[in-house]
């Protein structure tokens, strides 16, 4: 089992950067492939990013393209989302989630391990 803890969320312009980072313990993070997802209020959760385990292949949602880009330290124990030129529907609680899955689809069904969410909020 791996546990993970989200950090550097925050409030920030539109047009602005943030970078999350998801700090993974119990397990060695190079077993997980590694993904982001995030939920606004009143809506589902939806899929942001995904990293296979090698860090070789990557994966994102039609709307983040472009903006975010998904990375990972094995060595850390660490993933990371680069997040810029955010906009306001960007503005949600973001999670970590491991998969025991090669590649995992953008199904949040294929995720088996969440951190508790960082918040992002992003201002007009």
């Amino acid at each position: 089992q791996v546990q993970l803890v989200e950090s550097g969320g925050g409030l920030v312009q539109a047009g602005g950067s943030l970078r999350l980072a998801c700090a993974a313990s119990g397990r060695i993070l190079s077993t997980y492939s590694m993904g982001w997802s995030r939920q606004a209020p009143g809506k589902e959760r939806e899929f942001v990013a995904s990293i296979t385990r090698s860090g070789t292949l990557t994966y994102y949602a039609d709307s983040v393209k472009g903006r975010f880009t998904i990375s990972r330290d094995n060595g850390k124990n660490t993933v990371y989302l680069q997040m810029n030129n955010l906009k306001p529907e960007d503005t949600a609680l973001y999670y970590c989630a491991a998969s025991q899955l090669l590649s995992p689809s953008k199904s949040n069904d294929d995720f088996d391990y969440w951190g508790q969410g960082t918040q992002v909020t992003v201002s007009s």
